[in-house]
């Protein structure tokens, strides 16, 4: 697919913004995933574009904590269905893109809200799983815990086969806290400034997702959003990249290594 005259002047932009950073942040949501062929959550086409679930009712109330302790075989069966729907799909260039892209800048950190695992799997170390992990699995009641490839071969609900108990994916549902550990190395992190922040295929719905590009727009750091849908960061990021995450990071990244050896 060609490249617009318009998205080409603003790749271009992009890489010269690389070429002299050192620290960046980078926040990613469903659309870096979408080219893994998982859906969306709330873009066109998302998962939780329909009002209610097969149960009548919304998925949130599905997905949450409250419905977990009351009625566990309903969060489960859509846990369940979201695995489904994930199950044989891998990490794409999107991914890899960021992988080598930590490898070669001084600091790069990603902040995800994604609970697939890819960056991890692509080879990122700098990962800040915020909402969780769907494959690690935990006892409600004692310390088991476990990682699994895929829910093949679970009933649902899973129980622990150490004390039969309920057990649950690591995940944040709705209603939910953040996982301290990884708020205490967000918080951490967000201590130092980034030369550039950047916003991957995300909605743009929690607070915690939005403000840093907020407040790197207001420090007067570089700012992008690749998403081809309009977000409310759109209107205030540096540069917008109406393109898929994949397509995009690729073309910057081929882009910027081309330069960069050129230089050599």
């Amino acid at each position: 697919m060609s490249i617009s005259s318009e998205n080409q002047t603003k790749i271009e932009k992009v890489v010269s913004q690389l070429k002299s950073a050192n620290d960046i942040f980078v926040i990613t949501g469903a659309g870096i995933s979408a080219d893994s062929g998982l859906p969306t959550y709330r873009g066109i086409g998302g998962l939780y574009d329909n009002k209610s679930t097969d149960d009548g009712m919304p998925i949130e109330k599905a997905l949450s904590g409250s419905m977990f302790k009351t009625r566990p075989e309903i969060t489960w069966k859509y846990l369940a269905e979201i695995e489904k729907g994930a199950r044989n799909a891998t990490f794409n260039r999107g991914h890899e893109v960021l992988a080598e892209m930590e490898r070669e800048f001084k600091r790069l950190w990603i902040l995800t809200q994604n609970v697939d695992g890819f960056h991890t799997s692509a080879g990122s170390k700098n990962v800040i799983e915020i909402h969780g992990n769907l494959h690690w699995m935990t006892c409600t009641k004692c310390d088991y815990q476990k990682y699994y490839e895929d829910y093949s071969d679970f009933e649902i609900p899973p129980v622990c086969p150490s004390c039969d108990s309920l057990v649950r994916p690591k995940v944040v549902l709705f209603e939910e806290q953040l996982p301290s550990d990884q708020v205490d190395i967000l918080y951490r992190e967000a201590q130092t400034d980034f030369d550039l922040v950047i916003s991957i295929g995300t909605s743009s719905y929690f607070p915690y997702i939005v403000q840093p590009v907020y407040l790197a727009s207001q420090l007067g750091i570089a700012t992008l959003e690749i998403n081809p849908s309009d977000t409310e960061l759109s209107p205030i990021v540096d540069t917008k990249l109406a393109m898929g995450a994949a397509e995009a990071l690729d073309e910057i990244w081929k882009l910027y290594k081309s330069e960069s050896d050129n230089v050599r």
